[in-house]
């Protein structure tokens, strides 16, 4: 009798480690549609790594005001054909909607995973930051992505894209893109990234500017799936 209460209780205890194991796996299943295995929306806690403040203070580039309540975090490569989609088809409605009117700060960090010219098309987008034209090179990039790998991101390309972008000290920009100056700035935005548990592009992050209430976005979603959280970190809408 005794053996049998004991062998009761061990199974009681299997089944219930069990269970408590599986339930992460359940619970992220749940927030993935079946139809779209690149999308999830999870809520995960306060970071403040994500702080707006933190973000400017180690390099990060940045559209909206830097006292916006809810900061959007896109973790991006440039190479990234989702990415484009992201910058063409929403991109523009969170601006318009949020961004000018100073309810979001929106921040770009970089997650070069799509191939070989990835990382130093970041590192040179980085140096363009360093003179305060980032985003003129970001837009010039998206607005000429080819395949990826095929050459049309090289170096002498990257250097020629930053020759098109008027006022822009092009000394400087060399200096800083052949010393690889922004590495650590680049290694550090994907060290953040990968903490997040992102590994594909684009990946976001909409927050509340002081880091608290992180929730995840991963894929290109439509305008109205980013409106709903940034609505409901705002308090409503």
């Amino acid at each position: 009798m005794k053996n049998d209460r004991i062998n009761a209780l061990v199974v009681r205890v299997t089944i219930v480690t069990f269970f408590a194991a599986l339930a992460p796996s359940l619970l992220l299943s749940s927030l993935q549609p079946h139809h779209n295995p690149f999308y999830a929306f999870a809520q995960i806690q306060k970071n403040v790594a994500l702080s707006l403040s933190n973000l400017i203070k180690h390099g990060a580039s940045y559209q909206g005001s830097t006292s916006a309540p809810v900061t959007l975090i896109d973790f991006s490569d440039l190479q990234c054909h989702l990415c484009d989609r992201f910058v063409t088809a929403t991109e523009p409605q969170i601006n318009s909607t949020y961004v000018q009117p100073g309810k979001v700060a929106f921040i770009f960090l970089h997650l070069p995973n799509r191939g070989f010219d990835s990382f130093p098309a970041a590192s040179a987008a980085q140096c363009t930051n360093d003179q305060g034209q980032f985003w003129q090179y970001h837009n010039l990039l998206y607005n000429n992505q080819g395949p990826i790998d095929s050459g049309w991101a090289n170096r002498d390309n990257l250097k020629k894209f930053a020759s098109q972008i008027p006022g822009l000290d092009m000394q400087k920009f060399n200096s800083c893109f052949d010393s690889q100056r922004q590495k650590p700035v680049v290694e550090s935005s994907v060290a953040l990234a990968h903490s997040l548990g992102f590994t594909q592009t684009p990946s976001f992050i909409i927050v509340k500017s002081d880091g608290s209430n992180p929730q995840k976005v991963e894929g290109p979603q439509p305008f109205p799936e980013f409106k709903f959280l940034i609505d409901k970190e705002l308090g409503g809408p």
